[in-house]
């Protein structure tokens, strides 16, 4: 690219960034590295790639455009997002503590209570839509605030700026799970945040197709860490997987604007339908944090959660009866999704104080004709 990443709009940075015509074909298209090993010129003398899980020439493309999206300066791809999250977890040190939000996606609390505790990390869970809960609950000890906004499934936001200086006070890492948001609606580094993680599984892949995860950090020395554990425990993307990413996020602008459009559309339908209790979405003005979504995002997303009269068997009913959007779990794919967390994607928190309502149920609003989907919802929901 001609200019840099910084006067670039995002729309661009989508199309350009991290790509550059192959040196030998001249392809536009990164090419898929299909290899496990790299010749070399001499004894420990290589061209920068000496084994694939070290490093892949498809991977560092996906890489530098993804730090380019979240306007970052590094960033380190992954297998999965929970890979991501376990590995800036491997930072943290027996004895020091972890603050999490008391919200957030079951396989993230799994990790954290019923795997990480037993390793002598100290977690406590909050209310982090509350700035002075985040701030009465760090500890000296504290080496980790986890936030995911917005959170999974409750869509609650948290002030990020305001939590940044909560943690910076006490020197801790604050770190944001963006996959809700997508860089294209929220961008963490910005507002304090020292890393940013996603499932590229949703909507950076946005096509249900390949499974991934991302880091995105600013600090130097603490990527350096982060790069030896991902060479070391080796839960990388397959360089397919990295193409795959790659091309999803070229779409990821134009994906997200008809995503918030539709959704906005659709939370506004059910908030009216006489069948619904309740609707969660940071679009609409009954949201709690609804000023702080306008504050601090450039859209509300494509993520609803509502609750229906009649709770649970009323939800599986209406989940049962959608036939565009297809029951699933996951999300941000350009097909809708309707799902009841409780005994579905958050089935691990069953038993603990972030049990969710067995009544709640959260669709993935896709790309879809705004209609159509209105029309499914209204017949399941008759």
């Amino acid at each position: 690219m001609s200019q840099t990443d910084e006067n670039l709009h995002f729309e661009t940075l989508t199309v350009h960034a991290g790509i550059e015509p192959d040196p030998v074909s001249g392809a536009v298209m990164t090419p898929i590295y299909q290899t496990s090993t790299y010749a070399q010129e001499d004894v420990a003398v290589h061209k920068g790639y000496e084994y694939s899980r070290t490093d892949n020439p498809t991977r560092t493309a996906l890489q530098n455009s993804l730090a380019a999206l979240e306007g970052g300066r590094h960033a380190l791809a992954f297998a999965s997002g929970m890979a991501a999250i376990d590995t800036i977890l491997r930072l943290i040190k027996p004895g020091q503590h972890v603050l999490s939000g008391n919200d957030v996606y079951g396989g993230t609390f799994r990790l954290f209570n019923k795997i990480l505790a037993d390793y002598g990390i100290e977690f406590t869970f909050v209310d982090t839509t509350s700035v002075t809960a985040v701030t009465n609950a760090i500890q000296p000890n504290t080496q980790l605030v986890w936030l995911e906004t917005p959170t999974n499934p409750m869509l609650r936001l948290t002030d990020i700026a305001a939590v940044a200086e909560a943690a910076r006070q006490v020197r801790a890492w604050l770190g944001v799970d963006n996959t809700f948001a997508s860089p294209a609606l929220q961008r963490p580094l910005t507002l304090g945040a020292d890393f940013v993680v996603h499932s590229t599984t949703k909507y950076i892949g946005g096509h249900s197709d390949v499974v991934g995860g991302v880091i995105v950090l600013n600090d130097t020395a603490v990527y350096e860490q982060l790069k030896f554990l991902q060479n070391a425990i080796g839960a990388v993307p397959g360089p397919m997987d990295c193409f795959l990413t790659l091309r999803g996020i070229k779409t990821l602008a134009l994906r997200m604007a008809a995503h918030c459009r539709n959704a906005a559309q659709i939370a506004q339908f059910l908030a009216d339908h006489p069948a619904v209790a309740e609707v969660i979405y940071p679009g609409l003005e009954s949201h709690p944090q609804y000023e702080l979504a306008r504050r601090q995002m450039s859209g509300p997303g494509g993520m609803i959660s509502f609750i229906l009269h009649g709770g649970e068997a009323m939800a599986r009913q209406a989940a049962r009866r959608t036939k565009l959007f297809t029951l699933a779990e996951s999300l941000g794919g350009v097909e809708s999704l309707i799902e009841l967390p409780a005994p579905m994607t958050h089935a691990s928190v069953a038993d603990s104080p972030l049990a969710v309502d067995p009544g709640l149920v959260r669709i993935s609003v896709g790309i879809e004709n705004a209609g159509d989907l209105i029309e499914d919802l209204r017949q399941a929901l008759a």
